[in-house]
């Protein structure tokens, strides 16, 4: 992807754009999750890849993880203020594929199809 640092649409579209990256924004923005609820909510994502994306959006303040000092151990993952600030972001595309990309839409026909 070019990016062009003084850019507000490229500096958010780096942190946005990584696979499962919104879809954890999804996923936690009701409530913390652990773990393993992330990892059934996302069909297909690898527990390293799970991993990764969570410490990507700790390390940029998208995401912090409470650990509880439990036997076994137990972590939770929820949004901090900034990641709830990309909340409209999800609720937008939310919209937009309900309207646009819906079921029986000619461009959910057509992507079908390719």
């Amino acid at each position: 992807m070019a990016s062009d640092e003084t850019c507000p649409v490229c500096r958010t579209a780096e942190v946005v754009c990584g696979k499962w990256t919104l879809l954890l924004i999804r996923d936690l923005a009701d409530d913390c999750s652990r773990f393993c609820e992330l990892e059934r909510s996302l069909a297909g994502i690898s527990p390293r890849t799970l991993s990764l994306r969570l410490r990507a959006l700790e390390e940029q303040g998208i995401v912090e993880r409470h650990t509880f000092p439990e036997v076994p151990p137990r972590v939770e993952y929820a949004l901090t203020e900034k990641g709830r600030a990309l909340l409209p972001i999800v609720e937008g595309m939310r919209s937009y594929g309900e309207e646009w990309l819906g079921e029986g839409s000619s461009a959910a026909v057509a992507l079908a199809v390719a």
